[in-house]
């Protein structure tokens, strides 16, 4: 795979926080994606729980440590109205601890079925999170509760703002339970850079993609590749920045018109994308 043409800009400072979330180039094979990484000079990979199953999660494990990349993230945890959560979490803790990945993704969940009680739903979240932050700590794995979009809200999240994420994760140590600052989801909040400052040593995660419009039908695709759509970019990173986060930056995308691309060209569009537009 060709390293991405930038000049300086490709130099191996330049790509020092910088990783790739495989759900960016998701019909790319697990191998495939770290293979790429390591051809490109990318230090990190964000990890999914689905494709690591698929893979054998001793194989991926290996996999990625062989090749010398850091996990920065593994998605995801929550959903904390369906059936089974705790089991189902208190699994996801361990493939994390594997990984080797030292943030697990939370997803809240949406309205449990039949109900319109938003803020019972939320509660439920809070408890949640009280329940798995010890056997977390344990494990060695933080949680990170990321807000989406409200849109989402009625059936994937019912955390739609930082500054929700934050009023659970604060009752907890920073170091057991975080916030993801995720560009899609929170760059519309006329509150978010003050979230951000408040956020400080919560900040478990910052994930950054652009948003297109007109939105595709179900709009959860609504991505794309950094500098192809409205965000400010580069302000959130210096945001977080100057809220002290020296974390990974993740570039994750769900789009239907990305995934139709090669993973190596995705993967040097995003490296691209994120020297012009993020760091």
């Amino acid at each position: 795979m060709r390293a991405p043409q930038s000049g300086a800009e490709t130099s191996s400072v330049g790509l020092t926080r910088f990783s790739f979330n495989q759900a960016t180039a998701q019909r790319w094979p697990l191998p495939d994606v770290v293979a790429g990484c390591v051809a490109a000079g990318v230090p990190g990979i964000g990890l999914w729980r689905e494709p690591v199953a698929e893979y054998g999660l001793a194989r991926s494990a290996k996999l990625v440590r062989d090749a010398g990349l850091t996990v920065t993230s593994l998605c995801r945890g929550g959903f904390f109205s369906a059936d089974g959560w705790r089991a189902e979490n208190l699994r996801a803790i361990e493939e994390a601890a594997t990984l080797g990945a030292p943030e697990l993704v939370l997803v809240s969940g949406g309205l449990p079925p039949g109900s319109r009680d938003i803020d019972g739903a939320r509660q439920r979240v809070a408890d949640a999170i009280g329940e798995l932050a010890p056997p977390a700590e344990a494990a060695g794995v933080r949680l990170a509760i990321e807000p989406l979009h409200p849109m989402f809200a009625a059936d994937r999240c019912v955390i739609a703002t930082l500054g929700q994420a934050l009023d659970i994760a604060e009752r907890f140590d920073p170091s057991v339970v975080g916030v993801v600052v995720d560009a899609y989801h929170v760059w519309w909040d006329d509150t978010v850079y003050a979230q951000i400052a408040r956020a400080g040593e919560w900040i478990a995660a910052f994930q950054v993609c652009d948003w297109v419009t007109p939105l595709p039908e179900g709009v959860l695709l609504g991505r794309a590749l950094p500098g192809d759509g409205c965000i400010e970019l580069r302000r959130l990173r210096e945001a977080v920045d100057a809220a002290g986060y020296v974390g990974p930056i993740e570039v994750e995308v769900f789009s239907a018109e990305v995934w139709a691309r090669p993973g190596a060209e995705v993967l040097d569009a995003a490296v691209a994308g994120y020297l012009r537009h993020v760091a």
